[in-house]
């Protein structure tokens, strides 16, 4: 189809749309003209065959033919060239609803009950009989299909092949969803950055060219189909520009929950006649005890068994699980690092790498060669797009942490690629691609690329919700070449505006890392606990503020009153006691050794007739202390010193620059912890000798506490110091500010 025919027609189905406003906002024309659309498709494929269909179903259910023997006879005689079932046996047609204006709601319903179940789907996934209901009592139904009849829109296989007819589809599934760009982020990504999604993915991917290779492409977030479309497109190519590799056989498989963009994807694989069984409306993630449904919604991962050679996805952001988290939570307790989720679970509040890992669950085995030969397997790769937390979310040893550290220990990360902000339609903030592969060629193993993004965009002419910057095909480009050449420290031109003014600068857009280069540990320096202690009318009031001394008044004989009343006497007369005694030795004298004045206290006590368990003595000791640098150092039963929860402190250190991953560490953070020790003992007490001792020379570090962690902090490592303007500069726009306030204020008065 050339350009100028495909803009018309966009054109025109967009002034149909505009014939909504009143009963319809912008934003909700999608609801009309989505289903209309591939309504209109349909109906225009089966009219040479209408007629052949309906007589033919009269003849075989005449001899008693139904079920599937029937739908298959039908959609054989509806259309003999197609590979999915397709047919309509209501004997409606768009003409023949016209003709009976004043049925035309009920009508068009039976017309769409019609249709073979796998399209009759689609208008129930897009609840479109409710739309017919409110088109009809607005009185715009018949005139809306009366404009799809019109002969200056031909949406029919004569004018329009379905391959041709799917990326119309697509062109209007985005203007639609750029015009409700208040939920759009919801399910649907920007086409310009699918593209570049789909570029990295496949750059490198030398296989992709073999003639007839088969290949498998994967969405769990299918949102519209965008990605698995322009995966296609790329390798295959659209009937304008050829793609990569024409002859390839692509699969595109995908999981959805969100019933619109369902319908919407399933629809464009029915108009370019594509398996549409590959395509699974349920949650990925899955929801335990979920509730039987009768729209075919799947609770859990629609593909358990598959795997898959290309993956890509856009997660929802920072969006919680907590629907899906009995489900989630059950499978990582029992099965572990054999199930999908056995690397760690993040914060409930943001699911993004659970779907990561689900999508590592499904790479094909890693390629591994023997004499020449590949005995592993495909192996995978995998683009997703995230907001910024799956970079650095999560402390040393959290959920998030680990999950970084099993994919960078597993030499899985690639590269990550940051995006500028204000590039989607619901949000602002800054997006990051990752490429993940099990298959990195040998110049890439054991290391990640970062590329810095950020300033290659430029500004819309109109923004759309919060988007307002967009990539040009040069940017992607751009981009891709940075990807694809792999060096560090590689530059790239891009506009910055200094002074007010935009001008072109050579700026630092890509770093090579180590893996281990995004670890560390976190190590818990301690510093021994220092007291005094003396016996003080002060002091001695503090004690009612321990919480051992203040349950000594307290009872839990609730049923009983006698006894309830009489334990708490009996606690009282022991608080007043315990104080009497103390107050009796009330004195100036200042203790600096623990041990000393405790051995003091317990005669003390003792004399009184006082018995005491050990909370209450550790209440009366903490009531009666105060920190001091200059007391004597506290020591515990093993005659070590004690440390001061007040005085700890963390330190990060990196990992050895000789160590080996992955590290011997478990993801409990317990299993081979004792390994992990003999491994950076040494190095964490260097780095306390240089950096913590000649500052706090009586610090140690409690090694059972260190923890690993790993962090991504891209935006640190492109970061490039700014030095603040001269002062004499500053003072004088001041000075200029406060002549030009004058001035006005004189205006003024």
């Amino acid at each position: 189809m050339q350009n100028t025919q495909h803009q018309n027609l966009v054109g025109f189905i967009w002034s149909i749309a505009n014939k909504l406003r009143g009963p319809y906002r912008p934003p909700q024309y999608r609801r009309v003209m989505l289903p209309l659309i591939v309504l209109r498709r349909f109906d225009l494929v089966l009219a040479d065959t209408k007629q052949a269909v309906l007589d033919e179903k009269k003849r075989l259910e005449g001899k008693g033919i139904t079920g599937a023997a029937l739908e298959t006879a039908l959609a054989r005689k509806a259309a003999k060239d197609r590979k999915q079932a397709l047919y309509n046996t209501s004997g409606f047609t768009f003409e023949k609803l016209l003709g009976d204006a004043p049925n035309i709601a009920g009508n068009l319903i039976a017309y769409i009950q019609g249709f073979s179940p796998r399209a009759r789907d689609i208008f129930d996934k897009f609840e479109f009989e409710a739309e017919i209901a409110k088109l009809d009592e607005a009185n715009r139904l018949y005139l809306i299909i009366k404009e799809f009849c019109a002969s200056s829109i031909d949406l029919s296989p004569k004018a329009i092949s379905n391959l041709q007819m799917g990326y119309l589809f697509e062109e209007l599934v985005r203007k639609f969803n750029e015009q409700a760009n208040e939920e759009a982020g919801d399910h649907f990504t920007p086409r310009e950055v699918i593209r570049l999604m789909v570029q990295l993915l496949f750059t490198g991917e030398e296989g992709i060219y073999e003639k007839g290779i088969y290949r498998s492409v994967y969405d769990p977030t299918a949102g519209t189909g965008g990605m698995l479309s322009e995966s296609e497109k790329f390798i295959c190519g659209d009937g304008v520009t050829t793609g990569l590799n024409p002859d390839a056989h692509i699969e595109l498989f995908g999981q959805e929950y969100n019933p619109e963009s369902y319908a919407i994807c399933c629809a464009d694989l029915l108009i370019k006649d594509e398996p549409i069984n590959n395509l699974i409306y349920g949650d990925t993630l899955g929801i335990k005890d979920a509730k039987n449904k009768t729209n075919g919604f799947v609770p859990h991962d629609g593909h358990p068994d598959k795997k898959f050679h290309y993956m890509l996805a856009n997660p929802p952001f920072g969006v919680e699980w907590k629907p899906e988290e009995d489900f989630v939570r059950e499978e990582y307790s029992n099965q572990g690092l054999s199930g999908r989720f056995g690397a760690g679970l993040p914060r409930i509040n943001d699911g993004s790498l659970l779907f990561l890992q689900h999508m590592i669950s499904k790479m094909h085995q890693r390629p591994k060669v023997v004499d020449g030969k590949n005995v592993g397997g495909d192996g995978s790769k995998i683009a997703v797009v995230f907001n910024g937390s799956p970079l650095f979310s999560g402390d040393a040893g959290s959920g998030e942490s680990n999950i970084r550290r099993w994919i960078i220990e597993r030499d899985m990360l690639d590269a990550i690629v940051a995006l500028p902000d204000q590039m989607f339609y619901n949000t602002g903030i800054y997006t990051y691609i990752w490429i993940v592969t099990n298959k990195k060629p040998v110049h890439r193993q054991g290391k990640v690329l970062l590329i810095d993004g950020t300033r290659h965009y430029k500004k819309m002419d109109k923004s759309l919700g919060d988007k307002r910057n967009e990539l040009s095909d040069d940017h992607i480009k751009e981009l891709v070449r940075l990807y694809a050449e792999y060096e560090h420290d590689a530059q790239s031109e891009v506009i910055e505006t200094i002074d007010g003014k935009p001008q072109s600068v050579t700026r630092t857009c890509s770093k090579l890392f180590n893996n281990r280069d995004f670890g560390f540990l976190k190590i818990t320096v301690e510093r021994p606990l220092r007291l005094n202690f003396q016996v003080t009318a002060e002091r001695i009031a503090r004690l009612d503020e321990q919480s051992a001394f203040a349950n000594l008044a307290t009872s839990k004989k609730r049923k009983d009153d006698a006894a309830y009343r009489a334990e708490i006497a009996e606690g009282q007369a022991i608080q007043e006691a315990i104080k009497t005694t103390l107050l009796a030795v009330e004195s100036d004298t200042l203790y600096t050794n623990r041990a000393e004045f405790e051995e003091l206290l317990v005669d003390t006590l003792t004399d009184a007739d006082i018995k005491v368990a050990a909370p209450i003595k550790k209440a009366i000791l903490a009531a009666l202390s105060e920190r001091d640098p200059k007391a004597d150092i506290c020591l515990d039963a093993k005659g070590k010193p004690e440390p001061d929860p007040d005085l700890r402190d963390t330190e990060i250190v990196a990992l050895p620059s000789d160590i080996v991953l992955p590290l011997p560490l478990g993801y409990d953070n317990e299993t081979g912890h004792d390994k992990l020790l003999a491994l950076v003992k040494e190095h964490c007490e260097a780095y306390l000798k240089a950096e913590v001792l000649p500052h706090v020379h009586d610090a140690w570090i409690d090694h059972s506490k260190t923890k690993v962690g790993y962090e991504i902090p891209l935006t640190r490592h492109f970061y490039i110091y700014q030095p603040p303007r001269p002062l004499d500069v500053i003072a004088g726009e001041i000075s200029q500010l406060e002549k030009d306030i004058m001035a006005m204020l004189r205006e003024v008065v």
